[in-house]
């Protein structure tokens, strides 16, 4: 009469198989995501870009440059050069 098995036990009572796809999919979409955030934004800015903390508490370049603008160390006009140069986005051969 019935087959035993699993997927004709769902079909029987109206659920696929492919409901346990989804979760998948869903993993999938998530870790594309993941991806695609690291390798722009977060690369970019907060906590992979210039203003981060690295490792042992030290600051980002440009967190050390603006203290040294702020102590008086540089004037405005090298801190905007250095600052151009530290934030500058590297051209991608083609």
């Amino acid at each position: 009469m019935y087959a035993t098995t699993a997927t004709a036990l769902l079909a029987d009572s109206g659920w696929h198989p492919w409901f346990l796809f989804i979760p998948f999919f869903w993993l999938a979409f998530l870790v594309i995501v993941f991806a695609v955030l690291r390798r722009t934004v977060w690369r970019r800015a907060g906590c992979f870009g210039p203003y981060a903390y690295h490792h042992a508490g030290q600051q980002g370049p440009l967190a050390v440059l603006g203290e040294r603008y702020a102590r008086g160390e540089i004037d405005e006009d090298e801190y905007r050069a250095r600052k151009a140069v530290i934030t500058e986005q590297p051209e991608r051969d083609r």
